[in-house]
């Protein structure tokens, strides 16, 4: 790992043991986590690995609880690691807890967890942004050097963006999904927190590649992800989705161009390309993953595992029960969304219509891909915003993810790196897109932005800074 990972905090200034690193990342947990709420469980007997690593506890672990931040798991716990805590273990990092998360991913505030919201560790009045709340509140803080969350329309990048940190997606199929629990299984991906762009790249290499457990897993092979870091973008084409980018104002506009503007002095190429189609993306995202969502948690009946009603006394009424006892409100709402974008005489006007309009997004970047070598947003339409203020609007709270859907919709990589801050303080963010496998590239471009501008050396003031 590089000296980045280590943890600023160490007491030692020169190399620390494993079992000291480990602790520190304890320490701090107990230090922090009472304020910020990033952590659901937490591994006091975690080993000791050289890396120690929090997890989105919708990932499986046999060693502590995966509750989804759902009453419906509350004590359940997995008989397998997923495969890509395996691959960790195997390397040497040690799971030091499980991280807050909206119920079953389903959010973009982590406010929607059954146990409690994550704040902002840059204002504890602020959302840390989700579904991967707990993943970038913990690397923010300090508290761990590395989390992963997952993806599914922007639940890394998101958060990442909040909280100031670097945020990856990978291209889909690039890590095995083996014991992540589904939401949409044509769009979930598990993804990589970090504070900067090597580390990033570091931890990506340890958990990609092929998995025989995950027949959607690819079998390309798995690159040194690290190696063009510090190569610079001269001569790299850089495309503005016009499409995405013309109506925005403010603060965010004006980091934006300036975040264009560090990319030109770097000698890259940059101009307007378009992708018509991506005002769609959210309209398109929520009618398929919720359409998957409804198919996915069908599971939880109340039968095989998890919550089972007390107050139950026929089939029925455990069904029925169970669901309406364990799920909340969100929860909820998307499965009767996603219900109805699938039933008898809608499926065509709704669900079919979705994926066809999605078939013409992925020509659209297949198209601007011929010409650009990546496509750049800005990673969030606005900061984080105040922990209440969209609970009682929806659909203000999905278009939080209206720069990062269509790479979930496409099925590339794309990675949010820490791009400035806005008057109040709060982190704003640079979204770069890649073609499918191109994460060794999309770490080059996000390598030279983070060394220009070194945003992630400011430290929130619950972290010390």
């Amino acid at each position: 790992m590089s000296d980045v990972l280590r943890l600023p905090w160490t007491e030692a200034r020169g190399e620390v043991s494993p079992r000291e690193y480990v602790d520190a990342s304890l320490r701090a947990i107990a230090k922090s986590d009472a304020e910020l709420h990033a952590f659901l469980h937490v591994n006091a007997e975690a080993g000791e690995g050289a890396l120690p690593i929090a997890v989105k506890d919708n990932i499986v672990t046999t060693d502590m609880p995966t509750t989804c931040a759902s009453h419906i798991l509350r004590d359940f716990v997995s008989p397998f690691d997923a495969t890509v805590v395996a691959r960790l273990r195997a390397r040497g990092a040690s799971i030091v807890g499980k991280a807050n998360l909206d119920e079953f991913a389903m959010g973009s505030s982590t406010e929607h967890s059954a146990f409690g919201v994550t704040r902002n560790p840059w204002d504890l009045a602020r959302v840390a942004g989700g579904s991967s709340g707990g993943s970038a509140a913990a690397v923010a803080a300090r508290m761990v050097p590395a989390a992963l969350g997952s993806e599914t329309g922007g639940s890394v990048r998101q958060p990442a963006a909040f909280c100031g940190v670097v945020g990856l997606k990978p291209t889909y199929g690039r890590i095995s999904r083996w014991g992540l629990v589904a939401f949409a299984s044509g769009l979930d991906q598990i993804g990589v927190v970090t504070k900067t762009t090597r580390d990033c790249a570091e931890v990506l290499g340890m958990i990609a590649g092929h998995d025989p457990y995950d027949s959607t897993s690819s079998t390309e092979r798995v690159d040194d992800y690290a190696a063009d870091v510090d190569a610079g973008v001269k001569g790299l084409r850089f495309g503005i989705v016009r499409e995405a980018v013309e109506r925005l104002e403010g603060e965010v506009r004006a980091n934006f161009d300036a975040a264009v503007a560090v990319l030109r002095g770097g000698g890259a190429i940059v101009e307007e390309a378009s992708v018509p189609a991506i005002g769609y993306a959210i309209a398109v995202y929520y009618i398929v993953a919720n359409a998957e969502a409804s198919a996915n948690l069908s599971r939880f009946d109340g039968i095989r595992y998890g919550h089972r009603s007390e107050r139950a006394r026929t089939l029925d009424e455990v069904y029925f029960d169970s669901r309406g006892e364990g799920f909340g409100p969100e929860v909820k709402r998307r499965i009767m969304l996603g219900t109805f974008a699938l039933s008898s005489g809608y499926y065509d006007a709704y669900y079919g219509r979705a994926q066809r309009v999605r078939a013409r997004l992925r020509h659209e970047f297949a198209q601007a891909f011929q010409q650009f070598d990546y496509l750049i947003t800005p990673t969030t339409p606005e900061p984080a915003f105040r922990i209440g203020e969209k609970a009682d609007d929806p659909l203000s709270m999905y278009l939080s993810d209206i720069f990062t859907a269509p790479a979930n919709l496409v099925g590339i990589p794309a990675i949010a790196v820490p791009s400035g801050f806005d008057a109040a303080g709060l982190p704003l963010s640079l979204q770069i897109m890649g073609s499918h496998f191109a994460e060794r590239s999309l770490f080059r471009a996000a390598g030279f932005f983070e060394r220009e501008t070194a945003y992630w050396k400011q430290l929130p003031k619950l972290a010390g800074g």
